[in-house]
């Protein structure tokens, strides 16, 4: 967050849904999608499969294991 704050040229976010620290991934998406709309973001997990209604609207979600190319499709395809 402190990031998005101070460098207006981030286009794309990509986290996984759990993460250290008090915010997890999908928390992190929702502040994102609601501060900052237009940055495209990439939801990424291994063990956890949120439901469309659990994201926030136009995100890519990816199953782990992922590939180099499924990330470039995923960014291709969200912008």
């Amino acid at each position: 967050m402190v990031l998005l704050e101070a460098r207006a040229d981030i286009k794309v976010v990509f986290t996984d849904i759990e993460m250290p620290g008090s915010m997890n991934g999908l928390k992190l998406a929702f502040a994102v999608r609601d501060r900052w709309p237009p940055i495209l973001i990439i939801i990424a997990s291994g063990r956890i499969r949120p439901d469309p209604h659990e994201m926030p609207a136009a995100v890519t979600f990816l199953r782990k294991p992922y590939s180099a190319t499924a990330v470039l499709e995923a960014v291709r395809h969200a912008a």
